[in-house]
């Protein structure tokens, strides 16, 4: 099955970068705040760019952030419950189908995929399609980086520790495809590793060779 055009509403939710990433902390403070803000940037780039998806709503109570990702394309709102991720989430949902219309069908995108590929993306969203509600898996098996649903009703995302299994519990359907690139959230300086072997996006790949150039793989012979 394959999703009609403009059927997806993405919902981002960014932590400000000047405390977003904690665990990157050890790459120096201001590039873990710039890579926090990258990594953002290139996920809802890439999302914007997805066959299937309608509009992008970022969630942020950071004001540069917000500007930047308004000059991408996506729509943004303040994070009104941001002690509760899935609460906030929902809490976007409903304001994605009052912008967009009561047939946009959620999904919930981390905002650390850097190396997210939209041919991935736009797969994961073909396999959603007439699931309820669906869900990513992420690199490890233990976290999850998307959750899709048909409509608002059905959109209960339940991120948060050990959220592969919490969504199992529900019976969402797990999109069980490769996608290595939607599948890799960065956390840790390894999983950035990781991203940047995939091979990640223009403003995230700026912040390593400015910053972090020792971090970049080695040319290939």
């Amino acid at each position: 099955m394959t999703v009609s055009v403009g059927r997806y509403g993405v919902i981002v939710p960014v932590k400000p970068p000047a405390g977003a990433k904690s665990r990157l902390a050890g790459l120096g403070e201001n590039a873990r705040a710039r890579l926090a803000a990258a990594f953002a940037a290139d996920t809802v780039d890439a999302a914007l760019r997805a066959r299937g998806v309608r509009c992008v709503l970022a969630v942020t109570d950071d004001h540069t952030l917000a500007r930047t990702l308004s000059q991408l394309g996506a729509d943004v709102i303040p994070d009104g419950v941001s002690e509760d991720l899935n609460g906030a989430l929902v809490q976007a949902a409903l304001e994605l189908g009052r912008r967009s219309g009561a047939d946009v069908s959620p999904v919930a995108l981390c905002a650390d995929l850097p190396a997210l590929r939209v041919e991935d993306l736009e797969g994961a969203l073909d396999r959603a399609a007439g699931r309820g509600l669906s869900f990513v898996a992420d690199a490890e098996g233990v976290g999850t980086t998307m959750v899709a649903a048909e409509d608002v009703t059905t959109f209960r995302p339940l991120f948060g520790n050990g959220s592969r299994a919490a969504h199992d519990q529900v019976d969402a359907y797990e999109i069980d495809v490769p996608a290595a690139t939607l599948r890799r959230d960065v956390d840790t300086p390894a999983d950035l590793a990781d991203a940047l072997a995939l091979g990640v996006g223009p403003r995230t790949a700026h912040v390593v060779s400015t910053l972090l150039p020792h971090l970049l793989p080695s040319p290939t012979r």
